[in-house]
């Protein structure tokens, strides 16, 4: 008799797991290796209101839109994006290849008083979970496969969810702005990003729409001297994607 072995594919990088993994103790110094990712926190946090509350008619008002609601964030890093989303209702699951930072995830949110599902591994391991909200921010430009990535994503998204994902356009500006500059002078760890791997919007647009989604919003992230981070009409820099089922 002879035994097989199943695996699981995945969309995982292991070399940019490892590397953002190295950055686990310091993820939640707003000064640290993260510092640009704090910056960009509450800009990501007023797009997803934004489209939460237009998704499922809201109260704008309201502090808790997501009650009764399963979130997921792949690729949560130390949890920065799921412990809002806790705050604002939902069961949150978080997502993440490098074990590293789940574990710095779990105890923040053990400080934090949180009940947060943190989980090592890859979308195509959920085994057929669905949640209502399925985010993943600056994430597709470091996995091995992003169609493959995409289509992971729209399974785990339960009819009548929400997606909505964030990444760097594919242009001279965000070579400039996030590799040179970036990167360069050390406000972001230098090897973090791979300008080819980048995804225009209509590349992006033309993945979810593969994978049996509607892109419904496209926004831009753009940098302003005054104000730092803000949305934007200009998606040259980085930009969201929202997206629904068919």
């Amino acid at each position: 008799m002879t035994s097989a072995t199943v695996t699981t594919a995945t969309t995982i990088d292991a070399g940019e797991a490892a590397h953002f993994g190295a950055m686990a103790a310091e993820w939640w110094d707003p000064k640290g290796s993260s510092a640009m990712l704090h910056r960009l926190n509450p800009v990501r946090l007023r797009y997803l209101r934004e489209r939460i509350d237009a998704h499922w008619h809201g109260d704008e008002a309201g502090f808790t839109p997501l009650a009764g609601k399963r979130a997921l964030d792949v690729g949560c890093g130390a949890g920065l994006l799921c412990e809002p989303l806790a705050r604002l209702g939902a069961a949150v699951t978080g997502l993440d290849a490098a074990a590293e930072n789940v574990a710095v995830a779990q105890a923040h949110a053990v400080q934090s008083g949180l009940a947060i599902d943190y989980r090592t591994g890859s979308v195509e391991g959920l085994g057929g979970e669905t949640f209502d909200l399925v985010t993943s921010m600056e994430v597709i430009e470091h996995v091995t496969d992003p169609a493959a990535f995409i289509a992971g994503l729209a399974g785990a998204l339960a009819p009548g969810g929400l997606l909505l994902l964030s990444t760097p356009n594919r242009t001279a500006l965000s070579r400039l702005a996030l590799i040179t500059v970036g990167e360069g002078l050390g406000q972001i760890p230098r090897g973090t990003h791979d300008w080819d791997k980048f995804l225009t919007p209509d590349a992006l647009t033309a993945l979810v729409e593969g994978a049996g989604l509607r892109v419904v919003d496209v926004r831009g992230l753009g940098f302003s001297v005054a104000k730092g981070f803000v949305l934007s009409d200009d998606t040259k820099l980085d930009y969201f994607v929202t997206a629904v089922r068919g």
